[in-house]
């Protein structure tokens, strides 16, 4: 077990140090489609952990009570990390947050109000005055309640700047020790940004008591060069998410950001604590939970961030890899090693393996995934590193499905109708049916449905291969919408149809648990 991390909080030292505040569980899970269960909530804060975060914002504890057992669960797993919960303006809010927060080592609140004219007017149909007093006391509250409080004025980009620095002034004064300053639309540009966050260091008269921070969306794909630019204006918090995931267009990228200071350190001159090598391994965990596929062309996490097709490139890389190259694939955990594992592996080697890959299971979980790497080494002649991460990835985020596909038979006549016949495991009981569809993949799904009737509508199917090859894995993403909610499913297996059920009965499992949760009247970007 770590010692808990102590984070700087003081202005008046010329630290560089900025901290890095994930919100992949907060901001990131309000993407539609990507909400995530208890399970792989505290999956993916070990992951953050383990990469070095120095805050994470677990949840928006008065929601739902799945929302506030994820705060709370995440607060008592935690061994280094601030853990933040968010709250409104509220005593109820806030108190359900801190309660949410207990059992951290350290926790944060964060409370937020709107403060542009055009939310203050349509959104809280307040006036200017009576915001200002609710940001004065909510911040008071809080600060009654725990040591740590951050507040934020929403759509902070696009308020008047007389009434901004007065309000910020005022938090400070109540208490908050960080002020988070919201790009919530994503419409600032570098420069604006650089300007908003320099005029109010320059003009609150105790802006010196907090840590400024920056959280920048990105409809207009500035969100890491806002967030950057707030940092040279003396920002020292970045606001940020996994593959910047988040609402609408997404959050900054966390990879992008670090990387960008770590690579031209020469033109930022700041420093994160960040263990660049576990990106890849927290990437690709938030891409499975999630859903949400990571676009080949992404920056550090894509699949041709450090691919070279061209002749001249190669032959440049052949020469001299930073001919092309800007970083290398290690330093954000690629491992450029081959074919490294095979059905002759033993487990010894295969446990070996999973630590190099960044993962620490127990022995059960060890258990299971080599017996999965030899069913799959059965059949895929090249067993490489994505496999195994597909393979295991796919396990543990599904380990505590209630429904589960036990097995499938696929009957196919060309020109006619395709038949399933499938078997899932459904609370511990075999349930079986049979279906003729349009095609395999709509007799599976039919088939699923005979099993575990809803009224869920299929709104995404997509395949891409894990890694090169006929043999190659395929991960299947499923998007399901029911009553306005949507949940992404993701399955891999080497047979497309086998991945296809088993990321349909995963978005089934996650629909389940999106049905119990309720959604908030309101909640911050």
């Amino acid at each position: 077990m770590t010692a808990p991390k102590t984070v700087n909080t003081d202005m008046n030292e010329s630290s560089q140090r900025v901290v890095i505040f994930d919100t992949t569980l907060r901001d990131g899970e309000q993407s539609p489609g990507a909400s995530m269960t208890l399970d792989e909530k505290l999956r993916v804060a070990e992951v953050l952990e383990a990469l070095g975060v120095d805050v994470i914002e677990a949840g928006f504890p008065i929601a739902s009570n799945g929302d506030f057992e994820s705060v709370h669960e995440v607060a008592k797993a935690s061994d280094s990390a601030v853990i933040c919960g968010l709250a409104r303006a509220s005593e109820k809010d806030i108190d359900r947050a801190v309660e949410a927060l207990k059992p951290a080592r350290r926790g944060r609140v964060h409370t937020f109000i709107s403060t542009s004219p055009l939310h203050m007017k349509y959104k809280l149909q307040m006036d200017p005055e009576d915001v200002h007093q609710a940001v004065i006391d909510s911040v008071t509250y809080a600060r009654n309640r725990i040591d740590d409080v951050q507040w934020s004025p929403e759509d902070g980009t696009r308020t008047e700047h007389d009434f901004l620095c007065r309000c910020v002034e005022s938090a400070i004064k109540a208490g908050a020790t960080t002020i988070n300053i919201p790009d919530t639309v994503g419409y600032a540009t570098p420069d604006e940004f650089h300007a908003l966050i320099a005029m109010l260091l320059n003009r609150v008269p105790n802006a010196d008591k907090a840590v400024f921070s920056t959280h920048c969306h990105n409809d207009l794909g500035l969100a890491v060069a806002n967030s950057l630019a707030g940092v040279q204006a003396g920002a020292r918090q970045i606001e940020c998410t996994i593959n910047g995931l988040g609402e609408r267009a997404g959050n900054a990228a966390l990879e992008e950001v670090v990387m960008a200071i770590r690579t031209r350190n020469d033109r930022l001159p700041f420093d994160v604590g960040i263990n660049t090598e576990q990106i890849m391994r927290a990437s690709h965990l938030v891409s499975t939970v999630t859903g949400f596929q990571v676009q080949n062309n992404k920056a550090i996490v894509g699949a041709n961030a450090f691919a070279h097709e061209s002749g001249i490139h190669q032959d440049g890389m052949l020469k001299n890899a930073g001919t092309y190259e800007i970083m290398t694939p290690e330093s954000v955990g690629v491992n450029r090693s081959s074919l490294v594992m095979g059905k002759h592996s033993g487990r010894h080697a295969f446990k070996v393996k999973l630590k190099e890959l960044g993962y620490d299971l127990g022995d059960n979980a060890i258990q299971d995934a080599f017996r999965r790497f030899k069913d799959l080494a059965d059949r895929k002649k090249d067993v490489y590193d994505e496999d195994i991460i597909a393979l295991v990835d796919d396990e543990v985020v599904r380990h505590n499905d209630v429904i589960k596909l036990s097995d499938l038979e696929i009957v196919i006549h060309a020109g006619q109708m395709q038949k399933a016949r499938l078997t899932l495991n459904v609370e511990g009981e075999e349930k079986t049916a049979e279906a003729e569809g349009n095609g395999s993949v709509d007799a599976c799904f039919r088939a699923i449905r005979k099993i575990f009737p809803h009224d869920a509508e299929l709104q995404l199917y997509q395949v891409h291969a894990v890694t090169e090859g006929t043999d190659a894995q395929a991960e299947v993403t499923v998007r399901l919408s029911e009553d306005g909610k949507s949940v992404n499913g993701e399955g891999a297996d080497t047979d497309t149809l086998v991945a296809s059920c088993r990321a349909y009965v995963h978005a089934l499992n996650k629909l389940l648990v999106k049905r119990e949760k309720e959604a908030p009247s309101a909640l911050s970007a």
